[in-house]
């Protein structure tokens, strides 16, 4: 499965942002630290798949409509694809600070 780059870096971009409204910790994007900006993302990505579970349940029982179901999961498939990508760029980075001669 090909993962558009721009498409994730915008749904990283909307998740980040949606982290940052819900932690409503401080409105300086500057004075969060990284630390508390991934543990925003993981959150929200964890909310979302978790989500998806739910109304996947309540549709296998009957009591959630298939519309819901549809975007639930896509939601969940698109966040799942944005953090593999983010995942492998960051495996990037590693690897090339590793390659580099002291």
């Amino acid at each position: 499965m090909a993962v558009n780059f721009a498409d994730a870096v915008n749904a990283y971009n909307q998740a980040a942002g949606k982290a940052k409204t819900d932690l409503g910790k401080n409105d300086d994007p500057l004075g969060e630290d990284f630390a508390s900006t991934l543990r925003g993302i993981a959150t929200e990505t964890l909310s979302t798949m978790q989500t998806a579970e739910n109304k996947t349940i309540l549709a296998a029982a009957g009591k959630a409509d298939v519309t819901e179901v549809v975007t639930a999961m896509a939601e969940a498939e698109v966040t799942l694809q944005t953090v593999v990508a983010v995942r492998d760029k960051v495996v990037q980075a590693y690897q090339e600070i590793l390659r580099m001669p002291i």
